[in-house]
C-alpha cells in the first residue's frame, strides 16, 4: 500500500477513534477488532502490538483528575481523602484510556508496515512542513549515533576497569560512581554533539538540502484508495452506531 495512503488512513482513523463518545462501550471492541485485522492484514505479530501499545498507559493516567472533578452521578468516596469519583467522570477516564491505547496501536501498525525513508516521503509528499519533517529525520537517525557513541564509551571503561580476582566489585562509593557517571554523561554529549556535526557535513556534501528526494515515486493507484477507504469506512459505520444507539 502508498506510504500516503497509509499515513492518511491511519490520521483519519484516530480522529474518528478520538470522536467515539463516552460510554459507547459497544464501540471500542470493534475498533480493537479492526485495528488487529490491520495488523494480521499487514503481517505483524498481536503480541508484539499490545506490548509497544502499552507504553501510552502511564501517560493516559494524566486524566485520572476527571474521576473527582466531573460532576455526575457518586459510586464511591475516598475514605481518607474525601474525594467523590463520579459515574460521568469514571466513564471519561476509562474512555480516554482506550482512545490513548486504541491510537497508539494504530500508530504502531503504521509505523512497523512503513520503512522509515518511506514514511518520510510520504509526509513530503503530502507537503507538511519541510522542517518538521528534517527534525523527524535527524531524531530518527542520531538516536543510533548516539547509542553507537553510548556504546563505544562503556567499551573503553570496561576495557580500562581491571576487577581484582574474587572482587564483587570494581570502584568505589556511590559519589565516586555518581562523580564518574556525570563525566561519561557529558563526554557522550560533548562526541554525540561532534559526531552529529561529521554526520551533517557528510549528508551536505551528498546533496542533502533538507528535502526528502526519491528517484522514482509511484503513482497513487485506486487500489491504494480502495485500501485505505475500508478501514475508513468501517470506522466511520462504528462512530456513527455510537452517536445514533450507544450514546
Amino acid at each position: 500500500m502508498d506510504p500516503r495512503a497509509k499515513f492518511v488512513t491511519a490520521v483519519v482513523l484516530i480522529l474518528l477513534l478520538n470522536l467515539t463518545p463516552a460510554g459507547a462501550w459497544p464501540a471500542y471492541p470493534l475498533l480493537f477488532a479492526l485495528v488487529i485485522s490491520l495488523a494480521l492484514a499487514a503481517e505483524i505479530s498481536l503480541w508484539f502490538v499490545l506490548r509497544r501499545s502499552a507504553v501510552a498507559l502511564p501517560f493516559a493516567l494524566a486524566a485520572v483528575t476527571l474521576l473527582f472533578s466531573v460532576p455526575g452521578r457518586p459510586i464511591l468516596q475516598l475514605p481518607l481523602l474525601n474525594w467523590t469519583i463520579s459515574a460521568a467522570g469514571l466513564d471519561r477516564f476509562i474512555s480516554i484510556v482506550l482512545k490513548s491505547w486504541l491510537s497508539v496501536q494504530i500508530a504502531i501498525v503504521l509505523a512497523a508496515s512503513t520503512r522509515f525513508s518511506d514514511m518520510l516521503w510520504a509526509l513530503n509528499a503530502l507537503y507538511l512542513p519541510k522542517l518538521l519533517i528534517a527534525i523527524i529525520s535527524f531524531m530518527y537517525r542520531y538516536i543510533f549515533v548516539l547509542a553507537d557513541e553510548a556504546f563505544r564509551m562503556q567499551r573503553a571503561r570496561q576495557a580500562r576497569s581491571a576487577a581484582p580476582a574474587g572482587a564483587s566489585r570494581v570502584g568505589g562509593k556511590v559519589i565516586w560512581r555518581a562523580r564518574v557517571t556525570g563525566w561519561m554523561v557529558g563526554q557522550l554529549f560533548l562526541r554525540s554533539y561532534e559526531r552529529s556535526e561529521r554526520v551533517y557535513q557528510a549528508m551536505a556534501a551528498r546533496g542533502y538540502r533538507g528535502e526528502i528526494r526519491r528517484l522514482d515515486p509511484p503513482p497513487l493507484t485506486g487500489r491504494d484508495l480502495l485500501l485505505g477507504a475500508v478501514p475508513t469506512l468501517s470506522a466511520g459505520l462504528v462512530q456513527l452506531a455510537a452517536f445514533l444507539w450507544w450514546r
